[in-house]
């Protein structure tokens, strides 16, 4: 790098490049949730700047300015040394910072004259939680590219960040009754998608196949696109599945088999690292034997996260609303300590604050996401709802969720590669 800033913050000097004492403190960023501003495609999500493979990369847009990655580290860390390696499309001009919150930022570094290849800076000294590199100049016409984000310091206690990162892809409201051979057909791009991002498993939030969810259906729509990862899928019915003629969810039984039955009902659980994921089916919350069910399961379960996902949303700003039909699962969800409930049904994207089943906004709440951009047609936002905090309609996509031991967030990502909104990160009740 050519030139560096020194900055005062605090009363304390965050030096630019030296060497002494960094050598020693280890590397905290790898493996660890990351996100950022926006993707060039799905190819090049912030993940793989901290991957540790030097052949991948985060690569943003291309063309405008500022664009910015930052890395969860999972707990509070004292920060000692950044080391960034650029790929061809370099930033001319950043910052490097962090924040205890992800919200608040303190700067560690300044860089006015960059000129790509690797920037080491090795005398830092800031504390936080996250780390951010901040593009506000690009060196090349095109956007900004990094093939690793390192970041070195110590955690609190001297303990390493909790490990358990994993990424899972959901969406609802998928395979209309058309396939690639049509341009407008979206569950083949969505699909695509999905599957470039590579995650864990898959979620879906019912709807999965319309109009009447008929197995004929499946095997000629959702078995073309989304089908292709069935075997990684863990499924929720919508209401479409209960119109097949053969009898309620006959062909989406049939199609799925134990992957959606695997405890012999169209509801189950399962776990995966620090997480309990419930997977609920919204046609039937007036069934006493699944709500018998979900008490039980919650109160056997010992991990720390609780996810819930199912196809009527409590609250939507779309065509459909507010669901009450949920009110009664998000109480006992609540009363669990829950902390995140996928829904699909209106076709749109939304996020909303941690609220309580009053829709009283809280901290010790449900982070609620309606995700039903997964190929049919968007509706549109009629009645924006108290604590909802975005909302996108008409771009499809899919949830990229990035999941730790004890922290989540997520990105709503576009078929066109592009992150078109990114949630904050929260830390499991």
């Amino acid at each position: 790098m050519l030139t560096a800033v020194l900055l005062l913050v605090g009363g304390l000097l965050l030096a630019a490049p030296g060497r002494a004492g960094a050598a020693a403190a280890p590397l905290l960023s790898r493996g660890k949730p990351a996100t950022s501003s926006s993707v060039e495609d799905s190819t090049f999500g912030p993940e793989k700047a901290v991957d540790g493979d030097p052949a991948t990369r985060w690569a943003s847009a291309e063309g405008s300015d500022p664009q910015w990655i930052r890395v969860d580290l999972g707990a509070t860390a004292t920060v000692s040394r950044v080391r960034l390696n650029w790929e061809a499309a370099y930033a001319k001009a950043y910052r490097i910072e962090v924040s205890a919150d992800g919200a608040a930022w303190t700067r560690l570094a300044t860089e006015t004259a960059g000129n790509g290849g690797t920037d080491d800076w090795t005398a830092l000294s800031g504390k936080g939680r996250y780390v951010r590199v901040h593009g506000t100049a690009r060196g090349t016409p095109y956007g900004y590219s990094l093939y690793e984000l390192e970041v070195y310091g110590t955690t609190d206690g001297g303990t390493p960040p909790p490990g358990g990162a994993f990424t899972v892809v959901a969406a609802g409201d998928i395979a209309a009754q058309c396939t690639a051979s049509s341009s407008s057909c979206a569950h083949p791009k969505t699909a695509a998608l999905a599957q470039r991002i590579d995650p864990k498993f898959y979620l879906t939030m019912g709807d999965n196949q319309y109009d009447d969810a008929l197995l004929s259906d499946f095997r000629a729509y959702y078995d073309k696109t989304w089908g292709a990862f069935k075997a990684r899928t863990r499924p929720v019915p919508g209401n479409h599945e209960t119109y097949d003629p053969a009898g309620p969810l006959a062909g989406y039984k049939s199609y799925f088999g134990a992957i959606a039955y695997p405890q012999g009902k169209p509801y189950y659980s399962f776990d995966e690292g620090n997480w309990h994921f419930v997977a609920l089916d919204s046609n039937s919350f007036d069934d006493a034997a699944q709500i018998q069910w979900l008490k039980d399961d919650l109160a056997r379960t010992t991990k720390g996260c609780v996810a819930a996902y199912f196809h009527h949303p409590l609250y939507s700003s779309g065509g459909h609303g507010n669901d009450p039909v949920s009110k009664p699962v998000w109480q006992i969800l609540y009363g669990a300590g829950a902390d995140l409930v996928l829904n699909g049904h209106d076709h749109h994207y939304e996020r909303f604050a941690p609220q309580d089943p009053a829709g009283r906004a809280t901290a010790a709440g449900i982070v609620e996401i309606v995700g039903g951009m997964g190929g049919a047609e968007p509706y549109p936002i009629e009645t924006v709802q108290p604590n909802s905090q975005k909302r996108i309609s008409g771009p499809y996509g899919v949830l990229k969720l990035d999941l730790t031991d004890t922290t989540y967030t997520w990105q709503y990502v576009g078929t066109d590669g592009q992150v078109k909104d990114s949630g904050p990160t929260y830390t499991c009740h």
